[in-house]
């Protein structure tokens, strides 16, 4: 069982930035891979990143890439996106997943964390 947490949200003007971070329970959670995920209002849920077990491969959607930077330190039981260069359609509730796959999909992941609120002006 994992419990994830995330923190670092907020309000940022257009081209700023913020750092999320994802705090996991367990001692196996250098077992699990981690994604990203974001839902704005009255849209789908997006993938955003995936970071694989060891931190060795990252994946990113093309929306983000070049701006945002997954990472991760399994001996704080921690994954953080970096993001940069915000725009507003960034805004959405972001959430952290952890699986055993690196996946850009929800399905793929079990342990889900309750999301933290970005929010971008313009």
């Amino acid at each position: 069982q994992v419990q994830l947490v995330e923190s670092g949200g907020g309000l940022v003007h257009t081209g700023g930035s913020l750092r999320l971070s994802c705090a996991a329970s367990g001692r196996t959670f250098s077992s699990y891979a981690v994604g990203w995920f974001r839902q704005a209002a009255g849209k789908e849920r997006e993938f955003v990143a995936a970071i694989s077990r060891s931190g060795g491969s990252i994946y990113y959607s093309d929306s983000v890439k070049g701006r945002f930077t997954s990472s991760r330190d399994n001996t704080k039981t921690t994954v953080y996106l970096q993001m940069n260069s915000l725009k507003p359609e960034d805004t959405a509730v972001y959430y952290c997943a952890a699986g055993v796959r690196t996946a850009s999909y929800g399905g793929a992941y079990d342990y889900w964390g309750q999301g933290t609120q970005v929010t971008v002006s313009s």
